[in-house]
């Protein structure tokens, strides 16, 4: 039989054995809580940072899709005519001059080369690019960029960027689905000239490699 005080330190001890236990748990939970958000933070923030990654490719085909709006699908561009200017009358006793030269239809060039919806969007992205750089005078290399990137147009398809003189000259790679249209550029005030180009249909983009 035990004594009173026996009893007494084994009752005591119980309830400590008890609280101990609790602690550990309570400890335990805390720390996979904490691993728990650290997981979910860590992912959280990839899957943002992923997305704020692929936010202005999305921004720039959504605009290369708006302005191609109006253009036909893809298939060749319309041939432009071949025949006479002005044809004659039938009876007419007037006859066309020995000299005169039938247009010759192009063999290369952004006629046979580009999509007819390219070749559409091509003259739309030649003049809005075209009326936004005429503002400018004397513009550098970084105010083109600044007024590029304002049209829609991303760093990464913007290239050969560059003070040539009083003008600055740049590239753009506009390939999409499958096409070849590119724009060469030179930024002048009202002397500011761009014109659509031909790139090839895979590959890295090099500024001049098929200009028109």
């Amino acid at each position: 039989m035990r004594r009173p005080s026996e009893l007494v330190g084994t009752a005591a001890v119980r309830p400590l054995r008890r609280s101990r236990i609790t602690l550990m748990t309570a400890v335990v939970a805390t720390v996979g809580l904490a691993a728990c958000g650290t997981e979910s933070a860590g992912t959280d923030a990839g899957l943002n940072a992923g997305g704020a990654e692929d936010r202005p490719r999305t921004a720039f085909s959504k605009m290369l899709d708006e302005v191609a709006e109006t253009c036909p699908a893809e298939g060749p561009p319309q041939a432009p005519p071949t025949g006479p200017a002005n044809s004659v009358p039938s009876g007419s006793e007037e006859t066309p001059p020995s000299d005169a030269v039938e247009p010759i239809a192009p063999t290369s060039g952004p006629e046979v080369e580009l999509n007819a919806r390219d070749w559409c969007a091509g003259h739309l992205h030649e003049e809005r690019v075209t009326q936004a750089l005429r503002d400018l005078k004397n513009p550098s290399p970084a105010d083109v960029r600044t007024i590029l990137n304002d049209l829609g147009y991303i760093d990464e398809r913007i290239h050969g960027l560059r003070k040539s003189g009083t003008a600055t000259r740049f590239s753009l790679d506009l390939r999409d689905r499958g096409g070849r249209l590119c724009m060469a550029g030179s930024a002048a005030g009202t002397r500011t000239v761009v014109d659509m180009c031909v790139a090839p249909a895979t590959g890295p983009f090099k500024p001049g490699q098929r200009k028109q």
